[in-house]
């Protein structure tokens, strides 16, 4: 701030921090007893915090000194995690302490927005710290590098490497130049080693492309998880990596248990290219996996070729309000966007009126809402598990089991 500005300088309080919150940020609180939400803390610290931000009931902060670290602070190994990447908001703290963070983060969205103070929440399993990302969609900067955006603006930080992702794809990273794009989707499989690589907007050429690395909406590749091969197309959605996948199907098979074995059909909602379908569906169960995405489907119907499976394109709730309760469906595992089931789909997935309903979540607040439509529709919470499918990120997967009330 210029010296001459009549504006007053924006305070330094030292604060201690007390946990951190769904979104990453630590939480203390000021001397008024305003809650401060600090980006860049660890639970525990004392720090100096200049406010950029001032509400009646809460404030928002940035770091200026750390007075008395975390035993659980590291110094950052990557050079645009100190330009100022937000991709990677974590990555001061040490991997094994971010899954317990996450799963207290996840307790505690329970608590306070699902009003589930007893709700059984349990950590289950972390990926590798490192090199564990075959998918990335960045955005591109003006000479067509791949980049990723420095925190709370969209700023572009062009990143050469990166060290979350898998070793061919940060290779690929400081390879590929698209001069003009948006948005850049890039993924690699850990099975064959096979790239594809897709923008938005279409119809652009790369300045620069690695050999063998196939282009376009059409583009795909084959990437393994449990034992099961799966096509993805370039736009289809697909975990961050084959061990995340790992993970996810573990938890969900773990949760749907008894449930799933004896089941006769299993509805997968948002089903994406079927890996949950291939994978925790016994084979001689039914199917019936629904998804918006047109890719997912196309891949989904190669994926579950032999099985006894319908692949419907459709929003969930549309195809569920056409539905009811003498589908005969036993089982719905229903894995949303980052938002949530929310109202609507909650309805109409209650009308199926099956025993038992395995929720995948990507947002500890989202879930916590989920869990209580889903109360309020005929079902209880029974337990969640934690993952932590992205380290060195605020970002936390639950898979949760909810049974229908007697």
């Amino acid at each position: 701030m210029s010296r001459h500005s009549s504006k007053a300088p924006t305070p330094t309080v030292r604060l201690r921090v007390e946990r951190l919150v769904a979104g990453g940020d630590g939480l203390a609180r000021a001397d008024d007893g305003r809650v401060v939400f600090v980006p860049g803390a660890l639970p525990g610290e004392v720090v100096d915090v200049q406010l950029v931000s001032s509400k009646r009931d809460f404030a928002r902060g940035d770091v200026v000194q750390v007075v008395e670290s975390s035993p659980e602070r590291r110094a950052p190994p990557c050079s645009a995690w100190a330009k100022g990447c937000g991709g990677c908001d974590w990555q001061h703290a040490d991997a094994p302490a971010q899954l317990a963070w996450k799963t207290e983060i996840v307790r505690e969205s329970l608590r306070r927005v699902g009003r589930l103070p007893e709700a059984e929440v349990r950590a289950g399993g972390a990926v590798p710290p490192w090199g564990y990302r075959t998918s990335m969609r960045c955005s591109v900067d003006r000479s067509g590098r791949p980049s990723l955006r420095r925190a709370r603006s969209h700023d572009d930080i062009p990143i050469e490497q990166c060290h979350v992702a898998h070793d061919r794809l940060s290779v690929l990273l400081g390879q590929i130049r698209v001069p003009g794009a948006d948005e850049l989707s890039l993924r690699v499989s850990a099975a064959t080693g096979e790239a594809t690589a897709w923008w938005q907007p279409l119809g652009l050429t790369a300045s620069e492309l690695p050999e063998g690395v196939t282009v376009g909406e059409t583009a795909s590749l084959v990437e393994r998880v449990g034992g099961v091969s799966f096509r993805v197309s370039a736009p289809s959605f697909f975990q961050s990596g084959p061990a995340a996948a790992e993970l996810l199907v573990g938890a969900v098979a773990d949760l749907g248990a008894a449930a799933l074995a004896e089941a006769g059909h299993v509805v997968d909602a948002y089903g994406g290219v079927g890996l949950f379908a291939a994978t925790v569906v016994p084979a001689a169960a039914r199917v019936t996996l629904v998804e918006g995405s047109p890719a997912a489907c196309a891949d989904a119907r190669s994926n579950l070729v032999g099985r006894d499976a319908s692949v419907v394109e459709s929003t969930v709730e549309a195809w569920a309000d056409a539905q009811s309760a003498t589908i005969g469906a036993d089982v719905v595992i229903a894995d949303p966007a980052r938002r949530g089931l929310g109202r609507e789909a909650v309805a109409a997935l209650a009308k199926l009126a099956v025993p038992v309903m395995v929720l995948v979540s990507c947002d500890p607040v989202a879930l916590a809402r989920d869990a209580q439509l889903l109360s309020g529709a005929g079902y209880r919470h029974d337990a969640t598990t934690v993952l932590d499918l992205f380290p060195q990120t605020h970002h936390v997967e639950a898979v949760t089991r909810f049974v229908r009330f007697e």
